[in-house]
């Protein structure tokens, strides 16, 4: 059937999701969704759980990742799909950009310190558990320690970029994280690309990007017109799905609401076949 829903774009608890592998393969398939791709940050080690549970409910899980870089001093985020999990380099680049985050992660609590917000790395750990660490796990933990009255006000007001506990992460070059995909056999894409100029995409498509992610919760639907006109004037590849997340997120409805067909996935697999022949 290729009119089924798919959704190329969701987390779980092992990067700043809500829901185990486990329990997001089993809301999706409620959610009448055939195909997922879980894209946690800097971590792919749900995969192979949701990959066991999709085969056995008939959801299909395609391995997918979310990694950060930036052009310019903006920061960019890059899907990638298709690759292969026991990728080396893969697996190195993983390794070292988890161990940075812990390091930022520390670099954050010491700030919210010196504004006299008591928190302790321990706490943030609790909150983030075996995932890649990241800012939500930081807000995570100071709306349980009472020290924000809400999720959103912590980003706003302390940990969001700009902010007095900012810290910059340590990226890589677009045209690094797309060799790396590639060489681990993937495909990369430009995600939610709605907040950038379109010079920026451009200089990401010239600098190798296989595809932009045309549906996602932020784009209008203009803007989705004009990225699936880039992707056409540029014979580029489209993804999209619900970026999900759950729990104090409040998406819960999207997941079943955004999303492409199958003749996306197929495009992918048909341009995977080209690039190796």
């Amino acid at each position: 059937m290729m009119n089924g829903k798919v959704d190329l774009h969701t987390h779980t608890s092992y990067s700043d999701g809500f829901y185990s592998p486990r329990e997001l393969i089993l809301n999706a398939k409620q959610a009448g969704i055939e195909v997922i791709s879980i894209c946690d940050h800097d971590n792919i080690a749900g995969i192979i759980e949701a990959t066991e549970v999709g085969k056995s409910i008939g959801v299909e899980v395609i391995p997918g990742l979310e990694i950060s870089s930036d052009i310019k001093d903006k920061e960019i985020h890059i899907l990638a799909y298709f690759f292969e999990p026991e990728n080396e380099e893969l697996e190195r680049y993983l390794l070292f950009f988890r161990e940075e985050r812990l390091k930022r992660a520390d670099r954050i609590v010491k700030k919210l310190k010196s504004l006299g917000l008591y928190l302790t790395i321990e706490d943030v750990m609790d909150k983030a558990k075996n995932s890649a660490v990241g800012r939500p796990h930081i807000a995570q933990a100071m709306l349980e320690k009472g020290l924000t009255s809400s999720y959103y006000e912590a980003f706003n007001k302390y940990i969001g970029n700009g902010c007095p506990a900012y810290e910059k992460k340590v990226h890589l070059s677009p045209q690094s994280a797309f060799k790396i995909i590639s060489d681990a056999g993937g495909l990369s894409f430009i995600a939610h690309p709605g907040y950038m100029p379109e010079s920026l995409l451009k200089e990401l498509i010239t600098a190798g990007v296989d595809g932009i992610e045309v549906i996602h919760p932020s784009h209008s639907p203009n803007q989705i017109r004009f990225y699936r006109g880039i992707v056409n004037e540029y014979f580029l590849l489209e993804s999209g799905g619900s970026d999900f997340h759950g729990g104090k997120r409040e998406d819960e409805n999207n997941l079943g609401k955004y999303y492409v067909n199958r003749t996306v996935v197929e495009a992918m697999r048909q341009r995977l076949l080209k690039n190796s022949a």
